[in-house]
């Protein structure tokens, strides 16, 4: 049995699943217990999620765990058919937690785990909303799980071009919705070129010849990756002689 099973007959056990969340939650501490917060996706329902996102609405590093759980709870929730709920993981997408925000896109994940057609419907909007919203939208594609095929992986390239030439365009720059989506892209590039390399190494090298400093940094920090580095080294060491 794995951890995550442990966890979820755990939660089913107990007469106070909060207190059992708190407790294994991981936090305060450098990582949440991703884990069980698998597993309380899996045994929760729509109340109980709802209860956890208004218990989580706290101060306490232990409430925020609480709401990624309800979160990714509702990921659940819509890949099971509720698609009524994805306006409400769209304005989770924007919460000043940033736990908060990557419970988001996890809760993204599960449902590409189970309609990738239904993911890129939803990220395709995303990706023309905020900073924040965008960055769940790419954090949620760039999933070697979840770019198996050729279709996914391009509509995945795609999704982080539009994206990279959105922020081409934006002119304020000072916002942390900018800081963030820009923070996504600089490894975001490497994962789904990865994946589709004949059809992501053109459209990255294209932002090679931007002059924009922010998308030139983007670029630098993807070919850093050893995931890069091991697809091709020669490309990237030309990629980054066209970036000096």
């Amino acid at each position: 049995m794995s951890r995550r099973d442990d966890y979820a007959s755990g939660l089913k056990k107990t007469s106070d699943q909060v207190t059992f969340l708190r407790e294994h939650s991981g936090l305060p501490g450098p990582r949440g217990n991703l884990e069980l917060m698998q597993a309380a996706a899996d045994v929760g329902d729509e109340p109980r999620f709802r209860d956890w996102i208004t218990v989580g609405s706290g101060g306490h590093p232990t409430d925020e765990f609480l709401a990624m759980c309800g979160i990714v709870g509702f990921g659940r929730l819509v890949a099971e058919g509720r698609q009524d709920l994805v306006s409400e993981l769209h304005a989770h997408a924007s919460d000043p937690r940033w736990r908060a925000r990557e419970a988001v896109a996890i809760a993204l994940q599960r449902v590409g785990d189970h309609d990738t057609d239904l993911l890129f419907q939803i990220v395709r909007r995303w990706a023309e909303d905020g900073g924040y919203v965008q960055r769940a939208a790419i954090a949620a594609v760039s999933e070697p799980r979840l770019l198996k095929t050729a279709e996914t992986s391009r509509a995945a390239v795609d999704l982080v071009d539009r994206v990279t030439s959105l922020v081409e365009d934006t002119r304020e720059r000072r916002s942390d919705e900018f800081r963030v989506v820009r923070q996504a892209l600089a490894y975001c590039w490497s994962v789904v070129v990865v994946s589709n390399p004949q059809y992501g190494r053109p459209r990255m090298e294209h932002w090679a010849g931007s002059h924009d400093p922010d998308v030139r940094w983007l670029l630098g920090e993807n070919l850093k990756k050893a995931r890069l580095l091991s697809l091709d080294p020669v490309w990237v060491g030309r990629l980054k002689n066209e970036l000096r």
